[in-house]
């Protein structure tokens, strides 16, 4: 939309999830091309010049879109298997299938995780890819496609592995690259598809997979190669008890030690799961400004162990949501998270101090832009701000007996997506997307699951 146009939401609640979670009962959000100009109660203001359309929001909340800070698209087509496994177990029966993907399975898989996502509130996503067997194609290119013709808010967060079965990791020989070959593919990537401007629409991170299956060379120069070309940092950390007796029997110390000895600590990193964190490690993140990806469904789908949230938020640790690979989330959505954060976090050591509707929300919002690094530009409803929006239909059945809107959008079941915008486009209308064919999508998805089963068979 140019940006002298203007679109005018009404007669709704708003969720700003700014600094003073400030709350409007019946108020306005004016939309300026592609930013946000005014957010208030009441009526918009009078006179305003170029409205292209005037939303009546009656029944609605609006809240800032929601941000994925942990994907793996490609698990798209592994749905539904290994279901009763913990990590290690789940990752050695799917490796030798994920070894076989290509291009073809990631672009169809990419389109299936971000249309689930996209029709349920998110506006940025992000996706951690690091399987590149030998000969599957431009990987980071498929993804990347994907989620521009989507048209969400997108980081890719190259990942990568050097450590193979021969090298005592999980992933088969031909499914690694080699040190210098992901280093060097990984900073292609960030040269060709990183926009570092306040309104990208995609960015690109440096991303080793975990301390399981990648040499501490390829965690210490993928550092230096992240802050070489000024992106951010991306891995997996302390996701299971298995994880620090691996880094204690291998490195002689546990996983946040060990992270930080290889420049794994900053305020340009983020790590997802961070189950298995102590009162020493939570420290070192608050310190250093480490970002957390929390994936509550996925961490209970593998048997994981609950996350110390409240305390990482009380000690000042950014703190977002993920859904983690759909092959240990098999929802792919998002706005499902709010929910399963605060009843997890409530069976832990706070019960039912541990988080509350607005916390969550705020995890799913601005927590999540703190932890791509974009707080300044998304996360939250505020003039100025990029125009990422959702408008959640909370007046039918499943919520209109709740007072309460952010506790009925946490609390309750999944609320309709009437609307959702991202740069001032709207991608969401009634629960549908609007430039992409959902149906075409099962159906190509469908039939790639299918591909991939019989070549994983074939060996």
């Amino acid at each position: 939309m140019a940006a002298d146009r203007r679109i005018v939401i009404e007669n709704c609640a708003i969720a700003t999830v700014d600094a003073n979670d400030t709350e409007h009962a019946s108020g306005h959000v004016v939309v300026a091309g592609n930013r946000i100009e005014s957010v208030g109660a009441g009526r918009a203001p009078e006179g305003l010049e170029n409205v292209a359309r005037r939303i009546d929001a009656s029944g609605h909340l609006v809240t800032p879109g929601l941000v994925n800070t942990h994907h793996h698209f490609y698990q798209w087509i592994t749905r539904g298997l290994a279901t009763d496994h913990n990590l290690f177990n789940w990752l050695v029966a799917l490796y030798p299938t994920w070894a076989r993907i290509d291009e073809p399975m990631v672009y169809q898989a990419a389109q299936g995780s971000l249309a689930m996502m996209a029709r349920g509130g998110v506006t940025t996503a992000m996706d951690h890819h690091y399987v590149f067997p030998r000969g599957s194609g431009d990987l980071s290119g498929a993804i990347i496609r994907a989620a521009r013709e989507m048209g969400v808010r997108f980081t890719l967060a190259r990942g990568s592995m050097d450590r193979s079965e021969k090298d005592g990791g999980l992933p088969p020989d031909f499914a690694v690259e080699t040190l210098d070959g992901a280093l060097t593919a990984t900073e292609a990537t960030v040269k060709e598809h990183h926009d570092a401007s306040f309104d990208a629409m995609t960015q690109v991170a440096v991303a080793p997979c975990s301390p399981f299956s990648v040499s501490t060379e390829l965690l210490r120069q993928g550092a230096e190669l992240a802050r070489r070309l000024g992106v951010r940092l991306h891995t997996h950390g302390s996701e299971t008890v298995e994880e620090e007796q691996f880094c204690k029997e291998l490195f002689g110390m546990g996983p946040t030690d060990y992270f930080e000895s290889t420049g794994w600590l900053g305020e340009d990193v983020w790590m997802a799961h961070c189950v298995h964190m102590n009162d020493s490690d939570i420290a070192a993140f608050a310190r250093t400004k480490t970002g957390v990806a929390h994936c509550p469904s996925s961490n209970a789908r593998l048997a994981a162990g609950i996350a110390r949230v409240p305390d990482m938020l009380a000690a000042g640790v950014p703190v977002g949501l993920g859904v983690d690979g759909t092959a240990s989330n098999e929802s792919g959505e998002l706005h499902t998270e709010l929910r399963n954060a605060l009843l997890i976090n409530r069976l832990g050591a706070h019960r039912e101090a541990a988080l509350n509707a607005r916390q969550a929300l705020r995890l799913g919002t601005y927590g999540g832009a703190q932890v791509l690094g974009r707080a300044s530009e998304i996360g939250s409803l505020e003039p100025g701000k990029l125009a990422d929006l959702v408008l959640w239909k909370l007046d039918t059945l499943a919520h209109a007996s709740i007072a309460d809107p952010v506790t009925a959008l946490v609390f309750g079941a999944a609320a309709p997506v009437t609307a959702s915008f991202v740069n001032g486009r709207q991608i969401v209308e009634d629960n549908r997307l609007l430039h992409a064919d959902e149906d075409a999508i099962a159906r190509s998805t469908r039939a790639e699951a299918q591909r991939l089963a019989r070549i994983a068979v074939q060996g």
